[in-house]
């Protein structure tokens, strides 16, 4: 007896150590059905989309939530429904964002599509109008998975769109298609005049399976599920691997890489695929995982409230159910921390002051819950 009450006590200081580990305090503040992305606006109020449709405005408190009214159709199934959600660099000014989702297409087809609206925030019934579609994955595929649709704007005002491979492996390859890829476009869906394939074809992409040529930046990509710019402005993608293999990037133009050729993950049935150091003429990832942490979302830090992050990457883990610290050095990246939070996270996103708001990922009948991640004292 007197054991096994020894062995209880240690387990109960094993366990208070580990909830004492993490350096913020968690502060739950709300719960959504299916949560996927989060934006904050400049007055400290936030976005939320939900997979089945919803788009939500939160107070700065993040308790209150509102639902905003004008949102197209999404085709909900699988990893599909509405996706992610970010502003316009001069939100302030034109109430412009921008959004992801699932769309269907024709017979048992869908692909992700890419929208932006001017939102209307003020009062108790918040909408969008002026409902612009301005870039769509093509072509059109069967299945549930891999939309990616991660998005993005950089310093320069470029638009970037992570395009999954839609569990179909090949298209990552193919230069006529816009699935498995990073692309470039201005804010308003057209093609920048410098990108790298821009002299193949120059037809609309909205009309013309031609016109995907010129949107390409990179392609090989599996499933992009997060977007980052570091301090020098590299852009950083993380993405999820096939069984292991997960992937961080180091986005260059014109760049292979690699995927469905080689990846440090194998197949899901067991096949093996090559890695990615038996082929060097593909782009190797700066940073892989094995096991998996089943990356979902990227930001890198730039506030100062946690003292040593400053720059580095902050990775949302979904199997991994945890937060990863990454330190980024100019082209190399390592693993430096990983927070243990009990649920699969979705999304991450940096408030004006430096704290964190955090997204679970919904687990079976739960919801998941929107978190509030402060320093501790």
């Amino acid at each position: 007896m007197r054991n096994l009450l020894l062995l209880a006590g240690l387990l109960i200081g094993l366990a208070a150590h580990a909830q004492t580990a993490l350096p913020f305090q968690v502060q739950p503040v709300n719960q959504f059905d299916e949560p996927w992305a989060i934006a904050l606006l400049p007055d400290g109020r936030m976005l939320v989309t939900e997979k089945k449709g919803n788009l939500l405005l939160l107070d700065a408190s993040g308790a209150n939530a509102s639902r905003v009214s004008g949102v197209p159709d999404v085709d909900y199934g699988g990893q599909g429904g509405l996706g992610d959600v970010i502003l316009h660099p001069d939100f302030a000014n034109n109430q412009m964002i921008y959004f992801s989702y699932a769309e269907a297409g024709v017979g048992d087809t869908r692909g992700a599509a890419v929208a932006r609206a001017k939102l209307d925030s003020e009062g108790h019934r918040p909408s969008l109008s002026a409902v612009e579609v301005i870039w769509r994955q093509y072509p059109k595929l069967v299945g549930y998975g891999h939309y990616g649709h991660r998005l993005l704007f950089d310093a320069d005002g470029y638009l970037w769109i992570a395009s999954g491979d839609r569990q179909k492996f090949t298209p990552a390859q193919d230069m006529q298609s816009n699935v498995g890829k990073m692309l470039r476009l201005h804010a308003d869906g057209s093609v920048p005049d410098d990108n790298p394939f821009v002299d193949y074809y120059s037809r609309d992409p909205l009309v013309d399976d031609e016109g995907v040529y010129p949107q390409i930046w990179s392609l090989g990509h599996r499933n992009p599920l997060g977007l980052a710019t570091d301090l020098a402005g590299q852009l950083w993608v993380i993405e999820m691997g096939p069984a292991h293999g997960d992937e961080l990037n180091l986005v260059r133009r014109g760049a292979n890489y690699g995927y469905p050729e080689v990846s440090n993950g194998d197949h899901y049935d067991g096949r093996e695929i090559p890695d990615h150091n038996t082929r060097p003429e593909f782009q190797g990832p700066a940073l892989w995982w094995k096991p998996a942490i089943s990356p979902g979302h990227l930001i890198i830090y730039r506030g100062e409230a946690f003292a040593g992050w400053r720059g580095q990457a902050l990775a949302a883990g979904l199997s991994s159910q945890a937060i990863v610290r990454i330190a980024l050095d100019g082209e190399t990246a390592r693993e430096v921390e990983r927070y243990e939070m009990g649920a699969r996270i979705r999304a991450l996103a940096e408030a004006a002051d430096g704290s964190l708001w955090v997204l679970e990922d919904e687990r079976g009948d739960s919801q998941g819950r929107l978190l509030k991640l402060t320093p501790k004292p």
